[in-house]
């Protein structure tokens, strides 16, 4: 067992004591968590990572025409801005590198033990003990950092195993794999499966799109930040932060406000979704291309250029369902056979499992698969659960996911984390989780506010959890960050063990 440095003792002059923290994940949430860390002064601490280098989702998506819905001037960490992006929307290389030099640069990269994935982790005798595939950690902090799109999902479909071609997930991209002059398969129509297949349209490729449910697409565009933009972002920093706080006041307020239908941005949004769709000039691909449900019902599509893309003579939609899978392609329910000789699954992620499937085991021996068995999953300001001492999320159940920056989202979790764990340092207390029934309260109070949202609609979306709710922030991203900005004591069990 690998037992970290703290043991409740005091730390240099300030007589503090020093905690040891484990971090599940280094992905954009982890490395915010470890910025913190070493920001406070804490050195004892890992942060254990399945794969084998950072970035979570943006290392295992490598899939062609990836690019981040989010402006690039947004996406980023407050503490260390970028004036570098190339386009308003950045590409998965540069969100990658990015993640990879920030934390280089902060120091953060010597604390990732790589290639160990957390099998378990287990609350007894007042530690954490985190079991991983090469060894095991003791811990006075647990902060599950793992994200929510990290378990690729593969539809059931009929007779899958029987394909001979190539077959992955758009989140085990085969770059080995040639496929121009192929004939390529994609079966999804969400953000993945409209940028692959606007990135294959150019090339020699023949896409086939299997659509099972139309999605509307917003055509923002991506422009190139240009060298002078560049040039004054990296002489005048602090256009850094005007510009980081113009995007999250147009894109945060644009997108919080069209959740609510009733609302002016939702109708603008609504007629520029629809103007959008009569680009298409053939009626009956506009009609195939029609969604049956209301834009922002589900996570909204963006990309310039699906609709151009979808009309080029090399790519194909197909709408009819898939009755099931053959060697040499996909048989469709009116009996036709769509013959590939790549076949891509762009059908997302378990957006549920997050620290999943690692066994969580709380005070008392209770799962956190027992404790969400009936509710799904449900926590404590997007932060913590109940019965699970010094134990929480970065990017936790309802946390702001949709289309806001979750890099904003996480680093404000992480800055709530370390006010408990300085407290853990001062003595104020030995193990603190957030009461029930305060709990209770606040998911019944997201539950109420979901309802007047464009969210409950009528679709059928990975939003949706066990009750059919959507499992989403129904504010603004702002009011999570004021939410998270003080601790409030009275709503935890804090815990001494001794003097």
């Amino acid at each position: 067992m690998t037992t970290l440095a703290s043991n409740g003792t005091t730390k240099g002059k300030d007589s503090l004591r020093a905690p040891s923290v484990v971090v599940i994940g280094a992905g954009m949430s982890g490395v915010a968590m470890g910025a913190k860390l070493k920001e406070a002064g804490i050195e004892d601490f890992v942060i254990l990572e399945k794969g084998r280098s950072i970035g979570g989702t943006w290392r295992e998506n490598t899939y062609p025409g990836l690019t981040c819905d989010v402006p690039s001037h947004w996406y980023q960490y407050t503490f260390a801005k970028n004036p570098e992006w190339s386009h308003l929307f950045p590409t998965q290389p540069e969100i990658e590198r990015y993640l990879d030099e920030t934390a280089d640069r902060l120091g953060v990269t010597p604390r990732i033990r790589f290639g160990e994935e957390v099998v378990e982790a287990v609350f007894e005798d007042g530690k954490w003990r985190v079991a991983t595939t090469k060894d095991v950690y003791s811990a006075d902090f647990v902060v599950s950092a793992s994200g929510v799109l990290h378990h690729p999902k593969t539809a059931p479909l009929p007779g899958l195993d029987s394909f001979q071609g190539a077959l992955f997930h758009s989140a085990r991209w085969d770059h080995s794999v040639p496929l121009e002059g192929r004939r390529v398969g994609v079966v999804g129509t969400g953000s993945t499966g409209v940028q692959i297949v606007s990135a294959l349209s150019k090339r020699n490729v023949d896409v086939t799109l299997f659509q099972r449910t139309a999605q509307w697409v917003a055509p923002l565009p991506n422009p190139p930040t240009g060298p002078v933009l560049r040039w004054a972002l990296r002489t005048f920093p602090a256009l850094n932060t005007v510009f980081y706080r113009t995007l999250r006041v147009l894109f945060g307020g644009l997108f919080q406000g069209v959740i609510h239908p009733e609302g002016i941005r939702y109708k603008l949004v609504n007629a520029f979704c629809h103007l959008h769709l009569r680009t298409v000039r053939d009626k009956g691909l506009r009609a195939k291309l029609t969604p049956p449900d209301k834009p922002m019902c589900k996570r909204t599509v963006i990309h310039p250029a699906f609709y151009r893309a979808v009309q080029r003579p090399n790519v194909h939609l197909v709408t009819e369902g898939i009755d099931r899978v053959v060697d040499n392609g996909i048989v469709t329910k009116d009996g036709q056979l769509h013959e590939l000789d790549v076949l891509v699954m762009a059908t997302g992620f378990d957006f549920h499992a997050f620290v999943r499937p690692a066994k969580i085991v709380g005070d008392g021996g209770r799962t956190l698969d027992e404790a969400w068995a009936e509710s799904g999953p449900r926590a404590y300001r997007t932060v913590a659960v109940p019965g699970f001492p010094n134990f929480f999320f970065v990017m936790g159940p309802h946390s702001p996911v949709g289309n806001f920056s979750l890099v904003g989202i996480a680093e404000a979790q992480a800055k709530y984390i370390m006010g408990w764990i300085d407290r853990w340092r001062t003595g104020q207390f030995d193990f603190a989780e957030p009461r029930q029934d305060v709990t209770d309260a606040y998911n019944a109070e997201i539950k109420e506010a979901v309802k007047g949202t464009i969210w409950v609609s009528g679709c059928n979306s990975w939003y949706l959890g066990k009750d059919g709710a959507p499992e989403l922030w129904p504010w603004s991203p702002w009011k999570h960050e004021r939410m998270l900005s003080k601790i409030a004591e009275d709503e935890f069990a804090l815990t001494k063990s001794g003097p």
